[in-house]
């Protein structure tokens, strides 16, 4: 069930229509209810995977939370190998068993272990991490075990953020399981204008972005140049539209419900720096990690080459975390090797420039670095959209070539010509409406950020109150793609 589609509107309403007037122990038992059945809209025989880890790490939890010394370890260790067991049998048999293949053939050996035939359970990489956050979270001492089983599995299954995050500590979520939230106009409203946040970027920018990616990635070696480049931008506007559109469409319908998710995504495209990009992008994986795996290995507490071995290893399997591909990995790699050298120049006294105290210079300088900042995470996007190596490499390799006879035919305003080098395979009107849109996006962002927008929205006039909401709703309604059905690009990991 898609949040954009009509299923999930009608399947929300009725969740909304009863939720408040339910004792909290049927709204508990109600919400896992309309969970299951909002994920078994996928694929139904997948509930019985999601059932299997819950029942593994709610008595893991239990457990641990009992044992002493190098039991509860064990006790951890097991539980998350079960996790990881588990996805990497559903992920990442098949690449790992092609891999194992291609070695086989260099010593003209044949490998006799079939690829398993079976489709990726929908959001599993999402609640694999959010269970496993748990068991480790009780084991540090940090949470106390969950012995409500239907409280736990609702930990793991809560379906505004089940496919595709954020990532929830239990800290946050399941003490909020327990309380019985009572109808409050504010919280229900904001989470309504949330949501609505969340469809406009999604149906008016990023499932129109896609028909137009789609031209050029399905099959990148038929371009160069302009259409390249044009598609390379566009697809890192698109999967922020996309996934943050998710974010905010499943903080939302929390909100509206009581319930307070964790914050995904921050502007990441006004980062003046890697390192800022990953505070802003994807918040709750990048904390994941941070708080999981690198410090852990040691963090900012070890030699200065420790530091950039975990910085690479972190984002190396953050990389693969997204997606059982070299490309992938190579997605994660680039982004650790940025954050290495950003660290370097940040360490070397002698690259460090005094900024001048003018304000206009160091509005050039905040412009130039989010430009390039935005322009290196493109790059690095490109590994992420193609389909094999190869095409990223083409795309690589002809992204700046052809472009002056490119522009020549442009300038001719042949209709042809700027159908397929600049509006890619769409028409004026898409790429127009796209280009505004992005403009809007970007502009509400900045204005949110600066000034609170919505806050002050909130306490205007209701007549300009009203109306700018009434805008954005006929917005998306008038300029929404509705007619393709895009499925959320991170529903895939």
């Amino acid at each position: 069930m898609l949040f954009n589609s009509i299923e999930f509107i009608l399947f929300f309403i009725a969740v909304l229509s009863v939720y408040f007037f339910l004792p909290l122990k049927y709204r508990i038992l109600m919400l896992l209810v309309a969970s299951c059945y909002f994920y078994m809209a996928f694929v139904p025989i997948y509930i019985l995977i999601l059932f299997i880890t819950i029942v593994i790490d709610y008595f893991a939890g239990i457990l641990i939370e009992k044992s002493e010394g190098k039991n509860r370890k064990i006790l951890l260790i097991l539980s998350l190998v079960s996790n990881i067991g588990i996805l990497c049998y559903f992920k990442y048999f098949n690449f790992l068993n092609d891999n194992l293949s291609s070695l086989l053939q260099t010593f003209d050996l044949k490998n006799g272990i079939s690829n398993l035939s079976i489709l990726l359970p929908i959001g599993l990489s999402f609640h694999t991490f959010q269970a496993m956050s748990y068991t480790i979270e009780v084991y540090r001492g940090n949470q106390k075990s969950e012995k409500n089983f239907v409280t736990y599995a609702l930990y793991v299954m809560f379906f505004p953020q089940l496919v595709a995050g954020p990532i929830e500590r239990p800290q946050n979520i399941l003490n909020q399981f327990k309380i019985k939230h009572q109808f409050e106009y504010n919280r229900f409203a904001d989470g309504l204008k949330l949501m609505a946040w969340g469809f406009f970027k999604k149906v008016v920018i990023a499932d129109r972005l896609s028909e137009m990616v789609d031209y050029v990635y399905n099959d990148p070696t038929h371009y160069k140049g302009i259409p390249l480049i044009i598609s390379t931008i566009f697809f890192s506007i698109q999967i922020y539209c996309d996934f943050s559109g998710y974010s905010d469409i499943a903080l939302g319908s929390a909100r509206m419900m009581g319930f307070d998710l964790m914050k995904n995504f921050d502007r990441p495209y006004a980062s003046k720096s890697i390192h800022e990009f990953w505070r802003r992008w994807h918040i709750s994986l990048s904390t994941w990690f941070k708080d999981y795996l690198y410090i852990p290995l040691g963090g900012n507490r070890v030699v200065i080459w420790r530091k950039y071995y975990n910085l690479l290893i972190v984002f190396l399997i953050s990389g693969l975390w997204h997606g059982a591909s070299w490309n992938f990995i190579i997605w994660g790699g680039i982004h650790g090797i940025l954050l290495i050298i950003s660290s370097i120049i940040e360490n070397i006294s002698f690259i460090k420039i005094k900024i001048s105290e003018s304000r206009l210079f160091k509005s050039f300088a905040s412009f130039f670095s989010i430009i390039l900042v935005f322009t290196l995470t493109s790059i690095a996007w490109i590994f992420f959209r193609a389909s094999s190596f190869k095409d990223a490499y083409h795309v690589l390799k002809n992204l700046l070539k052809a472009t002056k006879p490119q522009l020549k035919l442009i300038m001719n305003g042949n209709e042809e010509s700027l159908k397929s080098l600049v509006y890619l395979g769409t028409d004026s009107i898409n790429f127009w409406i796209a280009i505004a849109s992005i403009f809007l996006l970007f502009t509400i962002e900045y204005l949110q950020a600066k000034f609170a927008l919505t806050y002050k929205l909130s306490k205007s006039n209701p007549i300009i109150r009203f109306s700018s909401y009434s805008i954005i709703i006929l917005i998306i309604l008038y300029f929404g793609v509705f007619n393709r059905n895009v499925q959320f690009i991170y529903f895939q990991f």
